[in-house]
C-alpha cells in the first residue's frame, strides 16, 4: 500500500463534501492553481482554479441530493512528488421517497503533484463505465 493512501483518501472526501455542499472554493482548492478537470459528461474540459471554482459552485443548486461517493481508491507507485490514483464514483440522488437511484456509475484517474506538502490533483480524467 503506499504512504500516499490516507492522504489521497483525505483528499477525495473533502472533494466530495465540497462540491456536494456548494462549496465551489473548497472543491477548486483540491486542484493545482492551473488543474484540469475532464469528463465526457461536459463538452470542454475546465481549466484552472478560477473556472474550476464556477464549475463546483454550479453543480449543488442544480442537482439537490446529489452525492459523489468515491469508492476503490488505489495509488500507482510514483515519485515522492507526482503519482496517479485510479477510484470508482458513484454519483447518487436519494429520491423525495428516500430511494437512491445511481445516476452514473464513472472511474477517475487523477493525477496528483505534492504542492507545499499536500498532494493536489493536477488533472482529472473521468470516464463513464
Amino acid at each position: 500500500m503506499s504512504t500516499a493512501l490516507p492522504e489521497v483518501l483525505d483528499l477525495l472526501g473533502r472533494q466530495s463534501h465540497a462540491i456536494d455542499g456548494g462549496d465551489g472554493p473548497g472543491w477548486a482548492a483540491t486542484f493545482t492553481a492551473d488543474g484540469v478537470f475532464r469528463s465526457p459528461t461536459y463538452p470542454e474540459p475546465v481549466r484552472g482554479r478560477a473556472a474550476l471554482t464556477r464549475f463546483a459552485a454550479a453543480f449543488a443548486p442544480a442537482n439537490p441530493r446529489t452525492r459523489h461517493v468515491v469508492t476503490g481508491t488505489c495509488v500507482d507507485p510514483g515519485s515522492a512528488d507526482e503519482l496517479v490514483a485510479r477510484s470508482t464514483l458513484l454519483v447518487v440522488r436519494t429520491e423525495s421517497d428516500g430511494a437512491v437511484r445511481i445516476l452514473r456509475v464513472t472511474t477517475l484517474r487523477d493525477r496528483l503533484v505534492r504542492v507545499d506538502g499536500r498532494w493536489l490533483i493536477a488533472e482529472r480524467a473521468v470516464s463513464v463505465d
